[in-house]
């Protein structure tokens, strides 16, 4: 588990404190994950952390290979995923103002441990796109179907709306056809 102590930044002589580790994988969060990540491969993490009072401030690079399900057929997809993030470290409590208007994610320190490995983990799935298809999906344009139903392209769902008939004014039209009819038969 990577984890760095708060004190030993906050009281280093030097201002940066860099690091570069591979990110061994929790069983856990493989478990928690497993409907939007089916493998984690290859996580390296480089980052720096800093105090920057009252925090510790952790700016960090992640890399790994990830395989995750289609967002259309759930199919394995191989997915490389390169992402940096900040975050900053509390010892204190912060008041919920605090937390609400900083533009970086504050998390509270127990025990003088900065985790480091739930952060990355957290991140991984933060940075899954919520559309990731198959190649075959992407150039033929796949869409999953069953008995009785089939997915369609929005495109298709737009086409097929203004083609549509609103029962509700089909009904009025009829009714003032009919109102018409009566009128011409009146004259």
């Amino acid at each position: 588990m990577l984890t760095i102590n708060f004190s030993q930044i906050k009281n280093s002589k030097t201002p940066l404190t860099h690091f570069e580790n591979e990110v061994v994988i929790r069983p856990e969060f493989l478990k928690r994950s497993q409907k939007l990540l089916y493998q984690v491969e290859n996580v390296q993490v480089t980052g720096d952390a800093f105090y920057n009072v009252p925090y510790v401030t952790c700016a960090l690079r992640v890399t790994a290979d990830l395989i995750v399900p289609s967002s259309r057929s759930l199919a394995p997809v191989s997915y490389h995923e390169d992402f940096q993030f900040n975050e900053n470290y509390s010892e204190d409590k912060v008041a919920k103002e605090e937390l609400e208007k900083s533009a970086t994610p504050i998390v509270p320190v127990e025990d003088d441990v900065i985790d480091l490995q739930t952060a990355i983990e957290d991140n991984l799935l933060l940075h899954i796109p919520t559309t990731i298809l198959t190649s075959e999906e992407k150039e033929k344009d796949i869409y999953p179907e069953g008995k009785g139903w089939s997915v369609i392209s929005e495109a298709e769902f737009d086409a097929g709306k203004k083609n549509q008939v609103n029962p509700a004014f089909a009904k009025l039209k009829q009714l003032l056809e009919q109102k018409d009819e009566q009128q011409n038969k009146g004259k």
